[in-house]
C-alpha cells in the first residue's frame, strides 16, 4: 500500500518502541553505597528507584496506548483518504464546452444535465390520458424493464453535439432528440425536442400529455421563476372562455452560480392541436422525487367552456409555511391531440452572438448535418459498409455504439466504504464522475470493471472521451491505490440501489480492464504518432496507474510468488453453494469449495501479468523506468511458472487451487411442525482436500488464452483450442457458455432463491476477448494457427449472427443469452459490454 504519512507514522511508532525505558529488576534496584550509607539510607534510595521505574513503566504503558490509538485511527482513514497525487481529470468541465451539456442522465428515458457538481436538470415524463387506467396514469419517467416498452434507445449519439432516440412506447412511438450549440461562457446553448406519433392510425386525434421539468441537482442552489404562457400572450381575438386552455408555461428564467443567467422557453408546433396546457411550480428535496412531486401536484380540472376535464397540473403549489421558499421544480404540462410536438429551448445569457434562436428548421438543417457528419465518420472508422454488412446490420451497430455514448452519464456525490479497521462504513469523499453505464433501466451507476470494456469501445469512436472518463476513474482512488468498484453517486443513482449493496470495501477490487483499454490504445503505436495532449494525460495519469498496479500485487498476492486470490469470499457462508467471489466480477463462477488463503485464482494472475505489460509499455512510451514492471511481466508469463501452479495434469486443463470438494448440495434442514420452513443450507458430502479445481471448465479456465499469455507452439493452447469446440464443454452455435455442461454447478442456483449467473448464461465481454485472442493466434505462425484460424471465423459468426437476431426479435441488445437457446435474457438494454458486438463485426482488436 502507498501513502506518505504511513512512512511518517511508522518511523514514528518504532522510536518509541527502540527508546522504550528499561525496567530495572529489584536486584538492581539497590546498588551498594561507595560511602558506606546506613541501611536505612539504602532502603529510602531503593524506594526512590521503586517509584522512579513504577512512573517510567506507567509512561511507557501511556505512550504504547496512545500510539496504539493513534495508529488505530489512522487505519480507519486510510479507506476514504484520497491519493494526494495531482488529479488526473482537467480542473474544470468547461475545458470541454462541447461536452459541457448533454443527456447526462441515462436512468431517466430523456433527461440533460450540465458537467456540474449541482447541475441544472431537466427531465421529461409523460402518459396517454385516454389509456390511463383509473387510479395508475402509467407516467413514464425512469428507464424501468416494468414498463414492458416494446423498444427505446439511441439511434445516433455522437458524445457531443447531438443524439436521437426512439421509444417505442405501447400505443405511441415517441423521438426525443436534443443538439447543443457552443457560444458564451457558459457552455453554450441546446434545443430538445420530443415529437409523438400514434402507433396505429385510429389513434390519430388521441390525447397524450407531456410534462418537461426544470430541477436542480443534490444541494444545488439557483433561481427558477416560471413565466406563465398567458402572461405572454396577445389575447386579442381569443375567446377567453379558451384561456383556460394556455394556462402552462412560456419560459422560465433562470440563474445558478456556474451558469450565470439563463432562459427556458418552450414552443408547441401546431397550437390548434393543444388541448390544455398546465404547470406546478413547488419544491422537493432531492431529484429522485420528482416524480411522486409531479403526481401529487395532479389535479382533475374542467374547462368551464367545453365541459371537459383534463388531468392538470396545479400552478403554484407550496405547503403554507414555504410560501416565502424560492421554487426548485418547475414542470411545463401539455396535452394534446396527436401527432404531437414540443421544442425546449435554453439558451444562456452569456450567448451574446446567437443569430436566431435553435429550433423549427433552424434545428432541422444542423441536426441533418450533425447526422450525416456522424454516420461518415461511423464508417470511417468501423468500415461496416466496406466489410459488406446490410443496412439493417449497420444500423443496429450504429444504435448499440449510440447506446452506448448516450448512456454516459455524470454523477457528483460520494460513496459509503469500509475496511476492517471500520466498525461501521465511513463516506468516501464527494467527487464527480463521467462514465458510461452497463443499463439503463436495471444499472444507471459506474461499475470498474465493466468501463473497461466499454471504453474498448469507446476509444475507438472519440478517444477524447475515453481519456476524460479514465480521469475520472483514477482520481476516484485513494490512499492505498484502491477504487471502490461500484459508484453510487447521487440521490438519484442511491435511490434505486438496496441498502445491503451499498457499502463498497477495500479488500475487493475488480479486474484492472482499463489496462485492456490503454494496451488497445497504444499497442504497435510509434511515440511520434501520439498526440502531445495524449503524452501529457499518460503522464499526469502515470503516479495513479503505480499506486494502483501497486494495491493490486500487494493485496490480492497469495501464498507463494507468482500467485493470486480474489479477497472477500465469505468463509462463513452456510446457504451459498459456492462463497461468491464477486470482487472477480464472475460473481457466482465455481471456485475452491471451502475459500483459504492458499488458493490461487488463474484469472487474477493473468489480469496482473496484463497489468505488468502494460506498465512496462507505458513507461517507455513516457520515458519512465519501466524495468519493474518489465521484470514481472517476464516472471508472470513464464508458461513452465503458469504450468507449475495452475495446470492439472490429470483434467488437462488450466484450473484454480484450493481447499475444494466436488461434492457439495443444498439441502434443506427438518423443520418443527407448523414452523416456517428454514432456507436450504450448503451440506458437503464429501471432505475437500488442497487440489486443483479441475472438476470445472469456463471461462476462467480460458484465462492464459484470453491475456495472450501461451506461446504459439504451447501443447497447453493446443489442448485449449480443442476443448474450446467441444460441444458438452463450452461450443454452442450462438458463442462460448460461461460454464461446461460436464462442471457439477452447471446452471446451478448458488442458494435456493439466487438462480445461475455465470454457470451457464453466454456473456459478450468474455466472448469478445476469446475472439482477440483467437485472431491473434491466428496471425503467428506455429502448430495451432490453423485451428485458431477457424475457430475465431465460426465463433465471431455465431456472437455476431445471434446478437442481431435476438435484437431483431426483441427489440433490445441482452445482458447475457441463454446457451440453449441463444435468446436474450437477464436485463434489458444492456447496452454496456454486450455492444462489443461492434468490434466483433468491424474486426477490432487493439
Amino acid at each position: 500500500m502507498t501513502g506518505g504519512n504511513k512512512k511518517l507514522h511508522v518511523a514514528g511508532a518504532s522510536d518509541v518502541k527502540k527508546n522504550k525505558p528499561k525496567v530495572l529488576k529489584s536486584s538492581d534496584q539497590s546498588p551498594h553505597s561507595k560511602n558506606g550509607a546506613s541501611s536505612k539510607s539504602n532502603v529510602a534510595t531503593t524506594k526512590n528507584h521503586k517509584i522512579g521505574s513504577l512512573y517510567s513503566g506507567v509512561g511507557v504503558v501511556t505512550i504504547s496506548i496512545v500510539s496504539w490509538f493513534v495508529y488505530q485511527g489512522y487505519l480507519e482513514t486510510r479507506v476514504n483518504s484520497p491519493l494526494t497525487e495531482n488529479k488526473v481529470v482537467f480542473p474544470t468541465s468547461h475545458d470541454f464546452p462541447e461536452r459541457y451539456w448533454g443527456s447526462f442522465r441515462p436512468g431517466v428515458y430523456f433527461g440533460m444535465k450540465s458537467r456540474d457538481t449541482h447541475s441544472l436538470l431537466a427531465g421529461l415524463m409523460w402518459f396517454m390520458p385516454d389509456i390511463a387506467a383509473a387510479g395508475n396514469l402509467n407516467l413514464r419517467h425512469l428507464c424501468d424493464q416494468g414498463d414492458n416498452l416494446e423498444q427505446y434507445g439511441w439511434r445516433e449519439h455522437d458524445g457531443r453535439n447531438f443524439g436521437v432516440q426512439v421509444i417505442i412506447d405501447k400505443f405511441i412511438q415517441l423521438e426525443t432528440s436534443f443538439i447543443t450549440k457552443l457560444g458564451g461562457n457558459h457552455g453554450g446553448d441546446w434545443t430538445a425536442r420530443i415529437h409523438v406519433e400514434p402507433r396505429m392510425k385510429e389513434l390519430v386525434g388521441q390525447q397524450v400529455t407531456l410534462f418537461f421539468y426544470l430541477t436542480l441537482d443534490d444541494n444545488g442552489k439557483g433561481l427558477l421563476q416560471p413565466i406563465r404562457m398567458i402572461d405572454n400572450m396577445d389575447m386579442t381575438g381569443i375567446d377567453t372562455n379558451q384561456s383556460a386552455k394556455f394556462l402552462g408555461l412560456s419560459a422560465v428564467h433562470g440563474h445558478t452560480e456556474r451558469l450565470g443567467d439563463f432562459r427556458v422557453s418552450f414552443h408547441h408546433s401546431d397550437q390548434n392541436s393543444i388541448v390544455h396546457t398546465a404547470f406546478l411550480s413547488t419544491t422537493v428535496a432531492s431529484p429522485n422525487l420528482v416524480k411522486d412531486a409531479l403526481q401529487s401536484g395532479l389535479r382533475l380540472m374542467e374547462d368551464k367552456r367545453t365541459k371537459e376535464r383534463h388531468i392538470s397540473l396545479a400552478g403554484v403549489l407550496f405547503p403554507k409555511e414555504d410560501t416565502l421558499k424560492q421554487p426548485n421544480f418547475v414542470v411545463h404540462q401539455v396535452t394534446g391531440k396527436l401527432p404531437l410536438q414540443l421544442e425546449v429551448v435554453y439558451e444562456s445569457n452569456s450567448f451574446a452572438e446567437r443569430e436566431t434562436m435553435l429550433r423549427g428548421e433552424t434545428y432541422d438543417t444542423l441536426l441533418q448535418k450533425y447526422r450525416k457528419e456522424f454516420r461518415n465518420q461511423f464508417e470511417s472508422k468501423f468500415h461496416l459498409q466496406k466489410k459488406g454488412f446490410s443496412d439493417e446490420e449497420q444500423d443496429f451497430a450504429v444504435s448499440a455504439m449510440s447506446n452506448l455514448i448516450g448512456g454516459i452519464g455524470y454523477f457528483y456525490g460520494s460513496s459509503k466504504v469500509q475496511s476492517v479497521h471500520n466498525k461501521e462504513p465511513v463516506p468516501y469523499w464527494n467527487a464527480p464522475l463521467y462514465t458510461a453505464v452497463p443499463s439503463r433501466s436495471f444499472f444507471p451507476r459506474g461499475f470498474l470493471w465493466d468501463e473497461g470494456f466499454h471504453n474498448l469501445i469507446i476509444s475507438q469512436w472519440d478517444r477524447e472521451i475515453s481519456f476524460d472518463i479514465m480521469a475520472h476513474w483514477f482520481d476516484l482512488m485513494n490512499v492505498e491505490g484502491w477504487i471502490p468498484r461500484e459508484q453510487i453517486l447521487g440521490s438519484e443513482a442511491r435511490a434505486r440501489v438496496p441498502d445491503e449493496f451499498v457499502v463498497q470495501r477495500n479488500n475487493q477490487g475488480n479486474p484492472p480492464t482499463f489496462f485492456l483499454v490503454l494496451d488497445a490504445m497504444f499497442k504497435n503505436r510509434p511515440v511520434r504518432d501520439i498526440s502531445t495532449l495524449e503524452l501529457e494525460q499518460l503522464n499526469d495519469m502515470w503516479p495513479r496507474l503505480v499506486s494502483w498496479y501497486n494495491w493490486f500485487n500487494t493485496s490480492l498476492h497469495g501464498p507463494e510468488p507468482g500467485s493470486y486470490y480474489w479477497r472477500g469470499r465469505d468463509t462463513a457462508s452456510v446457504r451459498e453453494l459456492n462463497p461468491k467471489s464477486l470482487s472477480s466480477g464472475l460473481d457466482d463462477y465455481p471456485r475452491a469449495s471451502h475459500p483459504t488463503p492458499d488458493e490461487r485464482h488463474l484469472d487474477l494472475r493473468c489480469w496482473i501479468t496484463l497489468a505488468a505489460k502494460v506498465m512496462a509499455s507505458i513507461a517507455d512510451i513516457i520515458g519512465r523506468d519501466g524495468r519493474k514492471y518489465h521484470e514481472a511481466f517476464v516472471f508472470l508469463s513464464d508458461n513452465k511458472l503458469l504450468n507449475a501452479q495452475h495446470w492439472s495434469p490429470t483434467a488437462k486443463r488450466y484450473a484454480d487451487f484450493g481447499l475444494h470438494s466436488s461434492n457439495v448440495t443444498l439441502r434443506r434442514p427438518k423443520s418443527n411442525p407448523g414452523q416456517p420452513k428454514p432456507d436450504k443450507i450448503r451440506v458437503v458430502l464429501e471432505e475437500p482436500t488442497l487440489r486443483y479445481v479441475d472438476d470445472t471448465f469456463g471461462y476462467v479456465n480460458l484465462f492464459p488464452l484470453i491475456i495472450e499469455i501461451l506461446q504459439p507452439d504451447s501443447p497447453q493452447l493446443g489442448q485449449l483450442l480443442l476443448d474450446l469446440r467441444s460441444p458438452n464443454l463450452l461450443w454452442t452455435k450462438y458463442g462460448l457458455r460461461s460454464l461446461s455442461k460436464t462442471s457439477p454447478l452447471y446452471n446451478k442456483r448458488n442458494t435456493e432463491h439466487d438462480p445461475p449467473y455465470w454457470r451457464g448464461p453466454i456473456w459478450i465481454n468474455v466472448n469478445y476477448l476469446v475472439v482477440r485472442a483467437l485472431h491473434h493466434y491466428s496471425t503467428v505462425e506455429g502448430p495451432h494457427q490453423t485451428r485458431a484460424t477457424l475457430l475465431y471465423n465460426e465463433l465471431r459468426e455465431n456472437l455476431i449472427a445471434n446478437i442481431f437476431r435476438e435484437y431483431k426479435r426483441t427489440g433490445y441488445i441482452w445482458e447475457q443469452y441463454n446457451d440453449a437457446s441463444g435468446a436474450g435474457q437477464g436485463c434489458r438494454p444492456f447496452t454496456g459490454w454486450s455492444t462489443l458486438v461492434l468490434l466483433l463485426m468491424s474486426e477490432t482488436y487493439a
